[in-house]
């Protein structure tokens, strides 16, 4: 029986304060680590928030890994722990919304652009094409960003490409257009457990002060946790059994 320990970053992000919001990235991560963490996992667009352009524009997204970026996998190889990262990136002519997996060596072992793009707040994203897992310490994981769980296309093909299981870094509060059953769903027609990192915190037009993070499997909701400042959600995962060991998560205040 294979056991490993995944922290999710349940943060306050800042929208536009992509110094900051790296900072407590950083730290997180560390504060993860230390509480013996394997696999490490950030909210969707974790470096920026979503509604972003209006306060600093698009120029400042660059190709990856940025300088930044290069230091993170520095990080990681360090601490040989594995990094699921939601960040912008530019491609050419073309940005999209993007997580990036970075393993154990430092390297960038996978990344999976949110194919889709449905929200206002996203318009400056292009959708990704490609729904193929990534394979994570033996593990195959098919990553879903936020409203890639919306419709089953993107899950049925996950599954059908050999994911053991799915992970989403989300930024999906509750609201008019929240959540409203989506992870049980692609969780109930694949069979395969999806863990949802999600955030906390505010934007303009958006609010994730009760936006959940969650363990689902077979279409029922194990774990949910919702926090009104930054936390790190831990928990023992059983890899062979695909499952988590105990019925909460182990929070904590991020340090940061």
């Amino acid at each position: 029986m294979k056991i490993g320990r995944i922290a999710l970053l349940h943060l306050e992000t800042i929208p536009g304060d992509v110094e900051r919001n790296r900072y407590v990235i950083v730290e997180a991560i560390k504060q993860a680590a230390s509480g013996g963490a394997a696999w490490i996992v950030t909210p969707e667009l974790a470096v920026c928030g979503l509604q972003f352009p209006r306060l600093i524009g698009l120029d400042w997204i660059e190709p990856q890994p940025d300088r930044w970026m290069q230091r993170l996998c520095g990080l990681m190889k360090d601490l040989k722990r594995t990094l699921f990262l939601g960040c912008p990136e530019r491609d050419g002519r073309r940005l999209y919304n993007s997580v990036f997996v970075i393993d154990s060596t430092g390297e960038i072992i996978g990344t999976h652009r949110k194919i889709n793009v449905a929200s206002d707040s996203l318009s400056w994203s292009s959708p990704g094409h490609d729904a193929m897992p990534i394979k994570c310490d033996g593990i195959q994981v098919g990553l879903l960003v936020c409203s890639d769980a919306y419709t089953p296309n993107i899950t049925r093909v996950l599954t059908f490409n050999g994911a053991q299981m799915l992970l989403s870094p989300s930024s999906w509060g509750p609201g008019i257009h929240g959540p409203n059953g989506e992870w049980e769903d692609r969780s109930r027609e694949t069979g395969l457990p999806l863990i949802v990192c999600n955030r906390t915190g505010a934007e303009q037009t958006l609010d994730f002060w009760k936006a959940s993070s969650l363990v689902v499997k077979n279409g029922e909701r194990l774990l949910s946790h919702t926090s009104d400042r930054s936390a790190i959600l831990t928990i023992d995962w059983n890899f062979t059994r695909m499952m988590p060991l105990s019925s909460s998560f182990h929070a904590e205040h991020a340090k940061a």
